[in-house]
């Protein structure tokens, strides 16, 4: 595509120490793919899998006090949907990246563990100042609809991971396994992000969307928090916003999902206290937050399932 350009395509190398978490858990933030320069794509639809580019923060549209990722190296992965088919193609000491003061700042190879030329190109996004980085070379995913799942995870959560599947240092190889219990190929569901994204395709989505007092007659409100947790347990950040230009209408979007249960995490927070909640518009029967079952199924006949909150304060 000729509508961007990329802002850097030699990879940035960080050199400085950077702390990483001692115990497993998931980073705050969110991540998201984009183009090289951080524009978002209409419904996570790519032309190519060139185009296809990792970022990461506070989360798209999220107000100025969201957090954004927490600083550490991260490892990340393209996969099948299903988590069971590892795409990605170079070595993963090649697929590291650095987050300070919350965004990716490039690159990360202080070890010098991934080979001189092996480094994927970067770009810049221009809202968040963040680097952004190409998650090509991968595979063509097997999936009949040409979905893809990105993920990232602590690099010591990674090489944790990647011993349990009897994998000395996994940034030596390109996968690790896949093993028991949500081993995503080093790659834990609870302790990862993850975000779906196509290349061609029809989109297959779930939105959030938010209510000043009673559903569907209030007025939209944008700027409010719905987190994601896909079918492998990994989980993401998605704040409502309005960007008609991109198909978003007062929704917290969660794009190209795979088919079965996800979960739609609903909590008070600053501008909603939650009232009635309605999933592809029937109520359900309990009020207030809560964590809501969107169950996926073959043959949907539709592109898109909502999940609509009335905010009672």
């Amino acid at each position: 595509m000729s509508r961007f350009v990329v802002g850097a395509f030699a990879a940035a190398v960080v050199l400085a120490a950077v702390s990483v978490p001692v115990s497993a858990h998931q980073s705050s933030g969110a991540i998201f793919t984009t183009l090289p320069d951080g524009s978002a794509v209409n419904f996570n639809i790519y032309d190519s899998k060139d185009d296809v580019y990792l970022d990461g923060g506070p989360g798209q549209n999220a107000p100025k006090t969201a957090a954004g990722l927490d600083d550490a190296v991260y490892v990340f992965q393209v996969t099948d949907p299903s988590g069971k088919v590892l795409l990605s193609q170079d070595i993963a000491a090649c697929r590291r990246v650095v987050v300070e003061g919350g965004v990716i700042t490039g690159l990360y190879n202080a070890d010098g563990k991934c080979p001189a030329g092996s480094a994927h190109l970067t770009g810049l996004d221009i809202d968040w100042g963040a680097t952004t980085v190409q998650l090509m070379p991968y595979a063509d995913t097997p999936n009949n609809g040409n979905e893809y799942k990105a993920w990232i995870t602590y690099e010591s959560d990674f090489l944790t991971s990647c011993a349990a599947n009897g994998v000395p240092d996994g940034l030596a190889v390109v996968d690790c396994g896949y093993g028991r219990r949500g081993n995503f190929h080093g790659f834990m569901g609870r302790h990862s992000k993850t975000d779906n994204f196509k290349v061609g395709g029809q989109p297959l989505e779930i939105d959030t969307r938010f209510y000043h007092r009673s559903l569907w007659s209030g007025d939209a409100i944008d700027g409010l928090l719905a987190t994601w947790t896909d079918t492998l347990e990994a989980s993401n950040r998605k704040w409502s916003y309005w960007d008609p230009s991109h198909m978003v209408f007062h929704e917290a979007h969660v794009e190209n999902v795979e088919f079965g249960t996800h979960s739609i995490t609903i909590e008070n927070q600053p501008g909603c206290r939650v009232g009635e909640i309605a999933v592809a518009g029937r109520l359900l029967a309990r009020t207030g937050p809560q964590v809501v079952p969107v169950t996926v199924r073959k043959g949907f006949n539709g592109n898109t399932i909502r999940v609509d909150v009335a905010c009672i304060d």
